[in-house]
């Protein structure tokens, strides 16, 4: 539905978008990711004509948006970071603008009320913008991007400023949008994209540094397996038995995770390897009990981080309580004391 191919994008010497490619398909949310200045903005720009290109092509639906920009832009509905609204128009008039403007056809009556049924913005219908909340304002916002039924939906930081239910409500629509649009999502607050998107792309210095799914995004980017094991024994001794075991990467002390019997330790193993067993044994060599061991994933933070600046950010460890249900997860974020691994 979408296709990115060796786009270009230069300011006089600057290049802000470097080559960059990468497809869409019918159906898929993905969640476009990358720090301030990377070519977000830029490439999302072109891709729904604002900005033309230097080199490359963008492709709505298999129509180049440069060659055919009126049929393409029909396809298209997108909602900026500062959503389009005139503040003294009520939702109905601008509305009713918005459908004039994009030349819609479908039965204006009906379509209008279907758009305001899907956003929930029936009860404001008749006031004026200006007097609505942020939270309806963005509803409005993305309202408009639907007139005209497009097949693709932009959205550029759509919950940017909201408070924490009016990001729940608009991600639950959002997600309920993806069941019959291709959407990008481009946004800064990454907990969104986990709960909202199919893929990740993530864009750094105008070059393309991740495209997965956003279930394997962690896997492609974990070659090794890390662990957090609570020892009881002497800390100083212990980190260094660690550190000159063979088949141990990388071992630090966690700050702010010791007790009176043990501290505990992350640990990271050869690649694809599973180094609990030889733990258990090591340490039980040592006389130093284990007395927890926990698995530890990159969260979609850790691999932001990593990605754009190649440092660590956070760990978290998940720990799953049997005991309260299949469904009670504890996941506290401890910070690495030390190290750059």
């Amino acid at each position: 539905m979408i296709e990115i191919s060796n786009l270009v994008k230069k300011y006089g010497v600057n290049t802000a978008v470097d080559n960059i490619s990468f497809n869409v398909e019918k159906g898929e949310i993905v969640g476009f990711l990358g720090p301030n200045g990377a070519g977000k903005t830029t490439t999302l720009n072109i891709l729904t004509g604002y900005l033309s290109s230097s080199a490359g092509s963008a492709k709505i639906d298999g129509i180049d948006i440069l060659d055919n920009p009126s049929e393409a832009k029909k396809r298209i509905g997108f909602l900026p970071e500062q959503p389009p609204l005139y503040l003294d128009m009520t939702v109905k008039e601008y509305l009713n603008f918005a459908y004039n403007l994009k030349r819609c056809r479908l039965n204006r009556v009906k379509h209008i009320r279907e758009i305001c049924e899907v956003v929930k913005i029936t009860d404001v219908y008749n006031r004026m913008i200006k007097n609505l909340s942020k939270g309806y304002r963005q509803r409005v916002g993305i309202a408009q991007a639907l007139v005209g039924n497009p097949q693709v939906l932009i959205f550029d930081e759509p919950t940017v400023g909201l408070d924490p239910k009016q990001i729940i409500d608009i991600r639950n629509l959002i997600k309920a949008l993806g069941r019959d649009h291709t959407i990008i999502l481009s946004t800064h607050i990454l907990p969104e994209v986990q709960a909202i998107c199919d893929r990740i792309v993530i864009i750094n210095k105008g070059e393309i540094v991740a495209n997965e799914k956003t279930d394997d995004i962690a896997k492609s980017l974990m070659s090794s397996r890390r662990i957090m094991a609570r020892i009881s024994g002497p800390s100083t001794e212990v980190l260094s038995f660690l550190r000159n075991k063979e088949g141990i990467l990388y071992a630090e002390i966690l700050r702010e995770q010791k007790d009176s019997d043990s501290t505990a330790y992350l640990i990271e193993g050869q690649p694809n390897s599973d180094i609990r067993k030889m733990l258990f044994f090591a340490m039980s060599e040592q006389g130093w009990p284990i007395v927890g061991l926990e698995s530890v994933d990159m969260s979609l933070e850790d691999i932001f981080i990593k990605l754009v600046t190649g440092k660590p950010g956070k760990t978290r460890a998940v720990r799953l309580d049997t005991t309260a249900g299949e469904d009670a997860v504890n996941e506290p974020e401890i910070e690495i004391a030390g190290g750059d691994n």
